[in-house]
């Protein structure tokens, strides 16, 4: 059975990361909880990788990232489309889903974020 991932792109305000990483932490318990193989969250590092010759859009021209934001890059590991689609669904009927439970705005402008859901095409590892 070929792994299935849901990837995201997006920035987040320098001076929110801290309340975005506490809300990632929640959000990546949540996921393995309802059955999610693996939730990964990273802040940018490398943004402006040297690649010769060769011609790259980064991710911080594909977030339009200004000075003081940061891009984060996340990924939840699945087994199957199939098992995205029950923990998903799982996890948007969790009590801790509810808008009324959430007394913060959200740290980022999620119209700026992109997201994917991804089939296996290679794999290596575990």
């Amino acid at each position: 059975m070929s792994r299935y991932v849901d990837g995201y792109v997006l920035s987040v305000p320098n001076d929110k990361l801290d309340t975005y990483r506490e809300m990632a932490d929640e959000a990546g318990e949540l996921w393995i909880k309802h059955g999610a193989l693996e939730y990964f969250e990273g802040v940018g590092d490398d943004m402006d990788p040297d690649m010769g010759d060769m011609p790259v859009r980064t991710f911080p021209q594909l977030t339009e990232s200004g000075e003081e934001e940061s891009v984060v890059f996340s990924y939840i590991v699945f087994e199957s489309r199939e098992h995205r689609d029950e923990v998903n669904a799982k996890v948007m009927q969790d009590p801790a889903m509810d808008p009324e439970s959430v007394d913060e705005e959200m740290p980022f402008d999620p119209k700026r974020m992109t997201y994917g859901g991804f089939r296996s095409l290679v794999s290596h590892g575990n």
